[in-house]
């Protein structure tokens, strides 16, 4: 079984959404785990600090490398090979490939940091990934937790309910996904383009290839620039 651990001074925020839909029926019946551990729990103090003062001074409040050690240590003890993320805007982009290499493993332990962030020890001692979500700066790690797991939960196996759902979209093939349509066939004297009801599977496929490269090539010249160097100039170059 996937299982998670996220490691937080906040879980009731969890399952949170990863308790409805797709995920929350995936976890009902047995498809992932979830666990919470709460650095609180692994203070010495009468008033559970889990924080301090920045070393050099500066504003706001650090979490400490000693409480949080404890808690991921109870969250994955010695043995267990789940990847240690810690949620940070300053870590790599979550990508949909490192998604899909999670998957494929024994599950996660996420680490949620908080205030001005965590200790910087904390980082090597416990061989930690850093992640990030987007390139914004959010309360706390705990948002960015459950877009991590939600990525990964959908496309474990039996969770979705067409198994090409998670081959057929955004990012899976290096390119954007392409529009999608549904009835009613006109609205508002928008049509739905006659390619798709023309009942030529090939035609389809051909034109929605071609509108994910228009996609992306419009709205993400990053990916696109990787995409044609990957196709050795094979990919459509129209403007």
């Amino acid at each position: 079984m996937w299982r998670a651990s996220v490691v937080t001074i906040f879980p009731d925020m969890f399952p949170g959404p990863l308790g409805l839909s797709l995920a929350g029926r995936a976890l009902a019946q047995g498809a992932w785990a979830l666990d919470t551990v709460d650095p609180r729990d692994h203070a010495t103090d009468r008033h559970r600090s889990v924080d301090d003062t920045p070393a050099g001074g500066g504003p706001g409040m650090v979490m400490r490398v000693d409480v949080l050690a404890r808690a991921i240590d109870a969250a994955a003890p010695q043995g267990d090979a789940r990847p240690r993320l810690l949620m940070t805007p300053r870590g790599r982009p979550l990508t949909q490939q490192r998604v899909r290499e999670l998957v494929a493993g024994e599950g996660v332990v996420v680490v949620c940091g908080r205030f001005e962030g965590v200790d910087e020890r904390l980082v090597a001692a416990r061989g930690l990934e850093e992640v990030s979500v987007a390139d914004v700066v959010l309360s706390g790690g705990e948002i960015g937790a459950l877009v991590l797991l939600d990525a990964c939960v959908r496309l474990l196996d039996g969770v979705m309910g067409h198994p090409d759902s998670g081959t057929e979209e955004s990012f899976s093939a290096g390119l954007l996904e392409y529009p999608q349509f549904t009835r009613p066939q006109s609205f508002e004297g928008r049509e739905i383009p006659a390619v798709l009801t023309s009942g030529d599977h090939a035609r389809v496929a051909r034109w929605r290839h071609e509108q994910a490269e228009a996609t992306t090539r419009a709205r993400r010249p990053d990916l696109w620039a990787a995409y044609a160097q990957a196709h050795d100039g094979s990919a459509t170059n129209k403007e």
